[in-house]
């Protein structure tokens, strides 16, 4: 089985969006570069975020998310993001009317279900948790093996935390990562065990 990660872009104060779910200008590393990140011509990176980002996502077989960011999304318009093979939901409802059932994306309701699924579908290949609550659940789980982040020069003061609602003391090992990109600070921690 691959690894499980946690990843997402925030601020340097740890929120993920604002309180309306904004992320602003955290995403603005993803747009002030040269080199295309993906298919769609709309990302563009420095040459130094692509190294480090898309060898990742091309390693990335499953992402786990809460049903709040499916809805806020759309559901990714049945697509699942960045290339990704499946997505899994975490969710107490169904799929929403209408839901195309051929759509590679997988509703469950709960986070030990929902690694279970992710693992089944993505072999040796990474299952990504979305950063926020659902993903804090997963570490509370013990269920992280390394902590992603892309650190984008930006204070919000509040908002959605990275880690969701986790209340208790975590230990990561030290940076295995330090890379300095154009608008952001690429970071990735082992979890301790």
């Amino acid at each position: 089985m691959g690894k499980v990660t946690m990843y997402a872009s925030m601020s340097v104060d740890g929120f993920i969006a604002d309180e309306n779910d904004d992320p602003g200008p955290l995403f603005e590393w993803l747009t002030r570069g040269d080199v295309p990140l993906d298919e769609s011509g709309f990302l563009k990176v420095s040459q130094t975020s692509f190294d480090y980002v898309r060898p990742y996502w091309d390693q990335v077989g499953v992402t786990i998310a809460g049903r709040h960011v499916f809805d806020i999304t759309d559901g990714w318009d049945g697509t699942p993001p960045s290339g990704i093979d499946h997505v899994v939901v975490v969710t107490h409802r169904p799929a929403p009317d209408g839901w195309d059932p051929e759509a590679p994306f997988h509703f469950v309701d709960s986070i030990d279900a929902a690694v279970t699924k992710a693992q089944e579908l993505a072999g040796d290949r990474i299952v990504e948790f979305a950063a926020g609550d659902v993903g804090g659940q997963a570490l509370a789980a013990g269920l992280i093996d390394e902590v992603r982040m892309d650190v984008a020069p930006v204070v919000f003061g509040s908002g959605k935390r990275y880690f969701g609602s986790v209340h208790a003391q975590h230990l990561l090992e030290d940076p295995d990562v330090v890379i300095q990109g154009t608008r952001v600070l690429h970071l990735r921690y082992q979890v301790r065990r």
